[in-house]
C-alpha cells in the first residue's frame, strides 16, 4: 500500500501547489520558468522561496519516510552535462517544462501543452528504447 500511497499524496501536494500558485499569484509553477526568473527577472523573491521550499520539501520528505536517495549516475560527466544542455535548450525552445505544461498547462486544458507533453513524452519512450538497445537491453 505504501508504494501506492507515497506517489498519490506527492502528486495531490504537487497539484495542490500548483494550484495554489496559479491562484494567489497569477503564476504558472514551471520549474524552468521559475529558476530563469529567479536569475534575470524583476521579481525574484517569490521564486527564490518557491525553489528553497521545494529543497525542503524533498528533504522532509526523505526523513519522514525513511526513503534512500537515488544511487549516483555512472554516467560520465560530459554526458550528464551534455543531457542537461539539451534539457534546457529544449526547455527555451518548447517554452516551458515538463512540469509547466504536463502538471500547469493539461490542468489548464492548453493545447500547446497537450502537444509538448505528447511530444516530450513519446521522445523520452524513443530514447529510453534505443538507449536499452545500444547497451543490450539493460536499464
Amino acid at each position: 500500500m505504501e508504494s501506492f500511497s507515497l506517489p498519490l499524496a506527492g502528486g495531490l501536494l504537487l497539484g495542490s501547489a500548483a494550484i495554489w500558485l496559479l491562484l494567489s499569484m497569477g503564476r504558472i509553477a514551471g520549474i524552468s520558468g521559475v529558476i530563469w526568473g529567479a536569475l534575470t527577472g524583476p521579481d525574484r523573491q517569490w521564486r527564490w522561496v518557491f525553489l528553497i521550499g521545494l529543497l525542503i520539501g524533498g528533504a522532509l520528505t526523505h526523513f519522514a519516510t525513511g526513503m534512500p536517495l537515488p544511487a549516483p549516475s555512472n554516467a560520465p560527466l560530459w554526458l550528464i552535462a551534455l543531457s542537461g544542455l539539451l534539457v534546457g535548450v529544449g526547455t527555451r525552445m518548447g517554452s516551458g517544462c515538463t512540469s509547466g505544461h504536463g502538471v500547469c498547462g493539461l490542468g489548464r486544458r492548453s493545447p500547446r501543452s497537450l502537444t509538448a507533453t505528447l511530444t516530450f513524452m513519446a521522445l523520452g519512450v524513443f530514447t529510453v528504447t534505443v538507449m536499452q538497445a545500444l547497451q543490450g537491453g539493460a536499464a
